[in-house]
């Protein structure tokens, strides 16, 4: 079994403490032969930049190192997610269903809002918003952080090494163009699921 190099959380980092979801995670990962990179801000609030995002065991992969770790995270996912077998799943989880018919900009204003209502939120998401190979990132994330005053927290999901790795936290600001350009630049070393052998 691989060494998970669990994170240390600080005290505002917002926990699930339910042992049998860290001891699932956990395991999943040390089956995976995955394990963890760089640290944890402490922080209470947040918006979870998570990718490459290239194959659907991306979402096996992120929500074990979420129990893993006991991190208390809120995903977006599609609403026909969150009918039948799936259900109590997917809500167990921490997602919220978010119907893609709609408007986005209403979305984006109702999450943000969300946060800053909440004493601990964070929040995760995939900025690519598809599992296929995309030229520019959907920037709903940006604005979602940026309207609810909170910090960017890039997470990649590295095929390579296996490793969840946490990068530097990031204060978005008005230049929406330029931290999408430095996240981008962050990932660049992360390989996806679809460009290993693995």
């Amino acid at each position: 079994m691989s060494k998970l190099n669990l994170p240390t959380l600080g005290d505002a980092v917002p926990v699930r403490g339910w042992w049998l979801g860290r001891t699932i995670g956990r395991l999943i990962l040390r089956m995976a032969r995955w394990s963890f990179a760089g640290e944890v801000p402490d922080v209470g609030k947040a918006v979870i930049v998570v990718a490459p995002h290239t194959s659907n065991w991306d979402f096996v992969v992120a929500a074990a190192g979420m129990l893993a770790a006991d991190l208390d995270l809120r995903f977006l996912g599609k609403h026909t997610l969150f009918k039948g077998p799936l259900a109590p799943l997917m809500h167990g989880l921490g997602g919220i269903p978010v119907d893609r018919t709609r408007s986005g900009g209403g979305v984006v204003e109702e999450m943000a809002q969300h946060i800053r209502n909440q004493d601990h939120l964070l929040l995760a998401l995939s900025p690519e918003g598809t599992r296929s190979n995309v030229d520019h990132w959907k920037t709903g994330f940006h604005r979602i952080a940026l309207g609810a005053g909170v910090p960017i927290v890039p997470v990649a999901l590295d095929y390579g090494p296996r490793q969840i790795r946490f990068g530097p936290m990031l204060e978005p600001t008005d230049d929406t163009a330029s931290d999408v350009s430095k996240l981008q630049l962050y990932f660049s070393r992360a390989r996806g699921k679809r460009e290993t052998a693995a």
